[in-house]
């Protein structure tokens, strides 16, 4: 069984994250937006400024889409090129746990088990497939981190040095992922473990070091762009830092406690294992290995829990420390013949899935999700199931078989996203209704959509930049300003007439979301020649030429 632990792991990698990556249309808004972006910088060769649509965007600096683009450039502009990049840094993480567990405790037991849990949080996994620039941010956190253990670690001057050198390299990429938290949150992690352990000289001595290196690798894009776009930073620093981290219109803003919960609901399906894995942190805080694992986890997360604005995946980087000490825990429970809080959370697994499986029942004969899809009724009927097994696989034999839960994860990883209702896909995946309609979409000579998420698909499915916003700005309002967003934006009042001139010139097509009685009367005022398709609240609208 020793021989087949890392196999397993690889396989799991390759059949539920790698291979699903092409089944499924991308998720609105990220990933549109993340193709759109990458796309561009494929066609400009910009590889300094984020345009999106041909719009600025600053709202994130440029490093974070550059292995996304990278990605759509070896693989090709589709689906699996635009999400593999998230896939890959997931499994760099995943060999990082891999690795400061061996350096830890030098045990397979426990570097095995830290490797399986990391990589089977629901969290985790989850974002593994979806093309974001969160698992790249946290690839980093969590190599900076690692690299400050490797360097307190460090039995001499050559690989402190080696160790500082890479935390600096780390931060500086984590900076030109999403900004200057990457700076941060190795300063509240090692600060305070070095005042613990009597070490701040050594902190002191080494970290210009660190510091040295991360302006090295980022101050040559940091210029590039300075000097091609005067007010990135500005933007960026107001808008994306202080207004959203402490700002009174703060986005995404929720109360305090909101990371506690879903602490425990991304750590599915080993939810009841933080309780011990945290219990032994904080009883163990003396001793330096498991007090560094446990600044690794707590001050991230107080931090992400003091900021006003808050989304699930910014409390992505706590999960590598939260792996570690789970899986120190977990191998004490074992060696102890503990299996109560195994038995527990391998009762809590099927009970989520027997919920899940009778829910899916009731609704179907009630008020059915799926009308005809019977495929993906199935599909949904295997992940409720596998954790019915799974969970009573870890609730009657916990010693020999805790690692169930995993399969039920991945399982659920590589299905659910395949499985939703055609309701739900052309809601929010509307890139696979254009598709079927790609070719006159294409060659129109206008677009236009007065939904960004459905805009943004448009784009990267056209390979067009140019497509026009009906009534709606969101996050391109900054952009909108510049020159080049001059006519770009139509206002309601204003959209007959602009369909009329439009359509002078050449076809025009449209994507449309309908939601709402207004909607449907904006819809019946389009151009009565208009050849019209609909999926739900998704409308491909086909304008021909005027005659003259």
């Amino acid at each position: 069984m020793k021989r087949l632990a890392y196999p397993t792991l690889l396989a799991a990698f390759v059949l539920c994250i790698l291979l699903p990556l092409c089944f499924h249309g991308l998720w609105i808004p990220d990933e549109t937006r993340n193709a759109q972006i990458t796309q561009s910088m494929l066609q400009s060769g910009d590889w300094v400024s984020p345009h999106l649509m041909g719009l600025r965007y600053f709202e994130k600096p440029t490093g974070g889409y550059w292995l996304i683009a990278a990605s759509q450039a070896v693989f090709g502009e589709n689906l699996f090129g635009v999400r593999f990049a998230s896939a890959l840094v997931t499994a760099f993480s995943t060999l990082l746990v891999l690795l400061v567990a061996r350096r830890l405790w030098n045990d397979p037991r426990r570097t095995w088990a830290a490797g399986l849990l990391y990589a089977s949080f629901g969290l985790i996994a989850g974002q593994a497939g979806y093309s974001n620039l969160d698992p790249q941010f946290t690839l980093w956190v969590n190599l900076s981190l690692a690299a400050v253990w490797f360097a307190f670690d460090a039995a001499t001057s050559r690989g402190r040095v080696a160790a500082w050198s890479l935390l600096g390299a780390a931060c500086a990429m984590g900076f030109m992922t999403k900004g200057f938290l990457a700076l941060l949150l190795p300063v509240i992690v090692a600060l305070p473990y070095a005042l613990m352990n009597k070490r701040f000289g050594e902190l002191l001595r080494y970290g210009p070091l660190a510091v040295l290196v991360a302006v090295l690798v980022s101050l040559p894009w940091a210029l590039m762009i300075h000097a091609r776009e005067p007010d990135f930073w500005n933007f960026f620093f107001w808008h994306e830092h202080i207004r959203r981290f402490a700002g009174d219109d703060a986005q995404h803003s929720r109360p305090f406690w909101f990371f506690v919960p879903l602490l425990f609901a991304s750590a599915l399906p080993w939810a009841v294992l933080v309780i011990p894995a945290l219990r032994k942190g904080f009883t163990g805080l003396r001793d330096r290995k498991l007090g560094f694992l446990l600044l690794w986890f707590v001050m991230p997360f107080l931090f992400f829990s003091l900021a006003k604005g808050k989304l699930p995946t910014y409390i992505m980087p706590c999960f590598a420390p939260l792996a570690l000490m789970m899986a120190d825990s977990l191998a004490d429970a074992l060696q102890q013949g503990r299996q109560r809080m195994l038995r527990i959370n391998g009762a809590l697994v099927l009970v989520i899935g027997l919920v899940a499986l009778i829910a899916l029942v009731v609704l179907q004969l009630r008020h059915p999700l799926y009308k005809g899809e019977t495929p993906s009724v199935l599909m949904v009927s295997i992940v409720c199931l596998s954790w019915v097994v799974c969970g009573a696989l870890q609730l009657m034999r916990p010693a020999q078989l805790w690692a169930a839960p995993a399969f039920a994860l991945w399982i659920l990883v590589a299905l659910l996203p395949n499985a939703m209702p055609n309701s739900m896909v052309n809601s929010k995946m509307p890139d696979q209704f254009i598709l079927e309609h790609l070719d006159e979409l294409r060659s129109a000579d206008s677009l236009v959509s007065n939904d960004l998420g459905a805009a943004t698909a448009l784009a990267w499915r056209t390979g067009r930049s140019d497509i026009h916003l009906l009534n709606t700005v969101g996050e391109l309002k900054y952009g909108l300003n510049y020159p080049e967003g001059a006519g770009r934006s139509i206002v309601l009042s204003d959209a007959q007439t602009w369909i009329a001139q439009a359509r002078a010139k050449g076809s025009v097509g449209i994507v449309l979301r309908v939601n709402s009685a207004n909607d449907e009367h904006d819809l019946a005022e389009m151009p009565k020649d208009a050849v019209s398709f609909r999926q739900n609240h998704l409308v491909v609208l086909l304008i021909p030429k005027a005659a003259p």
